[in-house]
């Protein structure tokens, strides 16, 4: 078995993807959050599923979080208003479901790589996964 030398697949600012031997890997990067979503996050993930379920040489996916103390904390409350999620463009929906209902019909596994807290959302997160 060769050693996975992970390669950069994309350019997002919430999250990292990578990808190597026919391996996927989708990381929320919010460590200074714990991995709390926003708006941004919830959309960057679906994109990079999107890539990793169209792309052929890729087989699984891993979804994880930054670093050792979170894998995910859920909503980010502290952008949260009275209406609800706002993302940076003024919008208010935080889409997360549509991330879960993906996570779910996607026709390849997807493994939850838990480290540290997994709560609210971030719990159901990893509960949407193949394998924990």
């Amino acid at each position: 078995m060769k050693p996975i030398n992970w390669h950069k697949a994309g350019d997002f600012k919430d999250i990292q993807y990578h990808t190597d031997n026919g391996i996927a890997k989708i990381t929320i990067n919010r460590p200074e959050t714990r991995n709390a979503f926003r708006p941004e996050t919830v959309i960057e993930m679906l994109q990079a599923l999107d890539d990793a379920e169209r792309d052929n040489q890729i087989g699984v996916i891993i979804l994880t979080g930054q670093g050792e103390k979170a894998f995910c904390s859920g909503g980010d409350q502290k952008i949260r208003g009275d209406c609800g999620y706002k993302d940076t463009h003024g919008g208010e929906s935080l889409n997360v479901l549509e991330f879960q209902r993906r996570i779910r019909r996607c026709p390849k596994p997807i493994i939850a790589m838990v480290a540290g807290y997994a709560i609210g959302g971030g719990h159901v997160l990893h509960l949407m996964c193949d394998l924990t």
